[in-house]
């Protein structure tokens, strides 16, 4: 499926210079979405994954399907105030300000097998805050899934060591 067709480029968005690849149009599209889903599914089907983790809000929408699919828990990665109980927190740049993600301290045991799944890989640091939040849990990363990867914003060096597999591509 070419899912770029679906893909809405907005120029200037959120802020002057920014090219925002909006994948909402591909995710309204029933027969898109379901191939995103089947995709990810069929290259992760054999991984032995036991949870799925995904960061707000849009990893949400491709993280849950994932791991009904793979018959794996889901591990949502949230945003500052966000989670009532004890939580790990790392702070982080990304490629227009920065901020800080969470997550549960009870939400991956030590040894699971994690994939990290979102809709967006640019300049990489909120998967590298990610990836720091399941390495202190003492989860074993077995990669990272993306609908859209952004060449040119190098993020994947900044994920050295695990595994990527990317949907689409952008210069």
């Amino acid at each position: 499926m070419d899912y770029k067709a679906l893909i809405r480029e907005v120029p200037d968005f959120p802020k002057p210079g920014i090219l925002f690849y909006d994948i909402t149009p591909l995710l309204k599209d029933a027969q898109g979405f379901q191939h995103i889903v089947n995709d990810f599914t069929e290259r992760f089907r054999d991984a032995n994954i036991t949870k799925i983790v995904a960061m707000e809000s849009r990893g949400f929408i491709l993280g849950c399907p994932l791991a009904y699919q793979l018959h794996a828990g889901f591990v949502p990665i949230r945003k500052p105030g966000k989670l009532p109980a004890d939580i790990f927190e790392v702070k982080y740049t990304l490629e227009y300000g920065s901020n800080s993600l969470a997550v549960h301290r009870d939400a991956i045991q030590a040894g699971e097998r994690v994939l990290i799944v979102d809709d967006l890989l640019a300049t990489g640091g909120t998967a590298l805050a990610t990836v720091n939040l399941i390495n202190q849990m003492g989860g074993e990363i077995v990669g990272c899934a993306f609908l859209v990867e952004l060449l040119s914003l190098g993020g994947r060096k900044k994920l050295d060591g695990c595994e990527i597999f990317s949907l689409m591509t952008y210069p």
